[in-house]
């Protein structure tokens, strides 16, 4: 841990001097390794981090900057892609763009690389209002801003509504014995704007896989945006996912988190609302096998009044795999009238797979309508005997109670070919060939 850290720190002066960047940027990273290197990794010996060790990730010997570039064929990775509709792609190699992959526009809304707004002046604007202005200043999003450099920029002025969803891909190919790569996404969605938004990391490759990823998510008044996380790595491949999201009055904005694959995965989803009557739905399927690793930490924090959240996380875990939920929700004195909703449920089904849940409500204000609830078990079987008399064998009909157990989720899928993809994934997992009706 402390090699790795000290590799970082040494590197990155040559790092940031290679880089063609606005004054203003340079002193944000300058500032945010300071603080890395006061902080350090996270241990478990920090609350937020009890459930969850990076020893075993960190100890690698990681290429921070993969030297070889390394050609992908589309054949070798159609597959990733939500290639059954069209879309807008921006593709990554190794944290490279890759243009042949890609498919960009700057016609009417900006859906390029956050390397492009850091060095251009006709970004200067949205840079200087929107970068590092809602994410955290822990660790590792510290370690992130100090190397951020390219990622995603997306960019959607007011009234416009993007007609065909986004596709934000970061590929690894193993060029280097370990890899770790640190994209940062930056996404403004101006007033009454409407965008879908599709992100996966995918690690093509048995060596070492560690992406430390930060996304800012910005919402205006009136605007709408649609998220969804696909992870589903090799089990070599490990991930920490910081999203902050700020949104603005009458704003929707949902993120779904679909967590079937990697080794170790953090996710750290932020929402602050920033006005009246906003609405943020989070919600989440998680299936595990093997000794796999899944840390779904959320925080709401409602700031005014009349504003709704609605989370709603699904776990299924088998063998020895381990998940960690820990939600929290703060309701400000100010913020009356909030509806806050939280929901954690969780089947068992092996012995030695483990839940470690935690859902929490700090509430300040005292008209306020907020739930929040676990459960942890195992399927019901009854129900099971029941489905088997009527002549599904048990494979199937265990299948069955646990892809109905998280449809409470995949219902509110909006794009369709986002949810035949998600329920094949689920099917695969369960080990079953079930034509799931949609």
């Amino acid at each position: 841990m402390e090699e790795l850290k000290d590799k970082l720190l040494s590197s990155y002066l040559a790092f940031e001097n290679g880089k063609d960047i606005n004054s203003d940027v340079h002193e944000i990273r300058s500032k945010a390794l300071q603080n890395f290197e006061k902080l350090g990794f996270p241990s478990k010996k920090l609350e937020a981090w009890k459930y969850t060790s990076l020893n075993s990730v960190l100890k690698e010997d990681y290429s921070i900057f993969p030297k070889a570039e390394t050609a992908v064929e589309l054949a070798d990775v159609k597959k990733y892609f939500i290639h059954d509709i069209d879309t807008y792609k921006i593709v990554f190699i190794d944290g490279k763009y890759s243009s042949f992959l890609s498919d960009t526009t700057h016609d009417n809304m900006d859906i390029c690389l956050l390397s492009s707004a850091l060095s251009k002046p006709k970004y200067k604007a949205v840079i200087e209002n929107y970068f590092n202005k809602v994410a955290k200043q822990d660790n590792l999003t510290s370690l992130n801003t100090a190397f951020a450099s390219e990622g995603a920029y997306i960019y959607i002025p007011k009234n416009v509504e993007v007609e065909k969803p986004i596709q934000i891909i970061n590929f690894t190919t193993g060029t280097e014995n370990a890899t770790m790569i640190q994209p940062r996404n930056l996404i403004v969605a101006e007033r009454n704007a409407h965008v879908q938004i599709i992100e996966r990391h995918q690690s093509l490759t048995e060596n070492a896989i560690l992406t430390n990823s930060v996304t800012e998510i910005f919402v205006d008044t009136h605007a709408n945006v649609d998220y969804y996380k696909i992870q589903n790595d090799n089990t070599n491949a490990s991930l920490v996912d910081n999203t902050y999201i700020e949104q603005q009055k009458e704003s929707v904005c949902s993120v779904h988190t679909f967590s079937f694959g990697g080794n170790i995965t953090r996710n750290n989803l932020n929402f602050f609302q920033k006005g009246e009557r906003i609405d943020s739905i989070l919600k989440g399927v998680t299936i595990l096998e093997g000794k796999q690793h899944v840390d779904h930490h959320t925080l709401v924090h409602h700031i005014e009044p009349n504003c709704e959240s609605h989370q709603d996380y699904k776990g299924i875990y088998s063998d020895r795999s381990t998940g960690v939920f820990n939600g929290k929700v703060i309701v400000e004195k100010e913020a009356q009238k909030t509806n806050a909703y939280q929901q954690n449920n969780n089947v068992l089904i092996s012995d030695k797979a483990t839940i470690n849940a935690k859902p929490q409500l700090e509430i300040f204000a005292d008209d306020v309508k907020c739930s929040h609830g676990c459960t942890i078990g195992q399927l019901d079987q009854q129900a099971l005997f029941y489905m088997q008399q009527r002549g599904i064998p048990k494979k199937e009909a265990n299948a069955l109670l646990m892809y109905a157990f998280a449809n409470t989720v995949l219902e509110s899928v909006k794009i369709p070919e986002v949810k035949q993809r998600i329920t094949k994934i689920i099917a695969s997992k369960l080990g079953v060939d079930i034509g799931f009706d949609l």
